[in-house]
């Protein structure tokens, strides 16, 4: 028995405080990047069996280096990155689990550069460097997630509930404290790789607007994020501390991908 007691507890001490944010902000995360990216597949084939993916290679690529231009500058580097373009007219855009980031089609219509891509993209590296989604996960799963690592055991069932929980996560939002954090590093992100950090404030002020009369596409996004102008305000106070607004919004270069939308 103390065997048994004694191996979740080093394997704690292994896994341990891991880097979440800039300037080594670092969190007690207990789920190994091992399981937290099997777990994002599967989360992946869920979101794919009922989204339908962009058929646009142009587009999709376009998003996809944009996208890695962000995650070269963020503060995580032991997962992959891929970014995907569904074709729905919703407003929104997440992240799953191990790296795994979608937009979609009605937002990125929306946008007028590719600065408030990038800020997008960047929120959601955010929450995955700040491991959000894990850390929730976490809080309900992960002592018998160790247990069951460190004894070497598959998860089966435990796993099963973990990918449902975590697409309920992606429906119904990080909360409030996750989305501001998520929004000042996507604004550090969005400057360290090249972009004018103004692009996330320009999103939030179109936000604002339509936030009067919201289209069904737009409603999930209000739902599960903090009002825009609170949202204006707070990205506005890190621009006033990092700059980035002399940086370019490469109008032109986003103009002839949204024509293809």
């Amino acid at each position: 028995m103390k065997r048994i007691l004694l191996v979740p507890i080093l394997l704690i001490f292994v896994i341990g405080c891991v880097t979440t944010g800039p300037g080594g902000k670092k969190s007690l995360i207990l789920i190994p990047t091992e399981t937290e990216v099997e777990l994002g597949k599967e989360v992946v084939k869920e979101v794919e069996s009922t989204e339908k993916v962009l058929n646009n290679s142009e587009v999709q690529n376009y998003v996809s280096k944009v996208g890695r231009k962000v995650a070269k500058v963020c503060d995580r580097k032991d997962v992959t990155y891929s970014f995907k373009v569904l074709d729905s007219e919703e407003i929104n855009a997440f992240a799953c689990p191990g790296g795994f980031i979608y937009i979609y089609k009605g937002l990125m219509k929306k946008m007028d550069n590719e600065a408030q891509l990038a800020a997008v993209l960047s929120h959601e590296v955010g929450h995955i460097v700040a491991r959000h989604s894990i850390k929730r996960l976490q809080a309900i799963y992960g002592y018998s997630i160790v247990m069951e690592v460190a004894l070497g055991e598959k998860m089966g069932q435990t796993a099963r509930q973990m990918v449902d929980a975590a697409a309920g996560v992606i429906l119904l939002g990080y909360g409030r404290d996750n989305e501001y954090e998520a929004d000042d590093y996507g604004i550090l992100y969005a400057k360290k790789s090249g972009y004018n950090t103004k692009g996330m404030v320009q999103l939030f002020e179109k936000f604002k607007q339509m936030e009067g009369k919201p289209p069904n596409t737009f409603e999930k996004l209000l739902m599960s994020h903090p009002p825009a102008g609170d949202r204006i305000s707070n990205g506005n106070k890190q621009i006033q501390k990092i700059g980035g607004t002399a940086l370019p919004y490469y109008e032109s270069e986003y103009a002839a991908i949204k024509a293809k939308l």
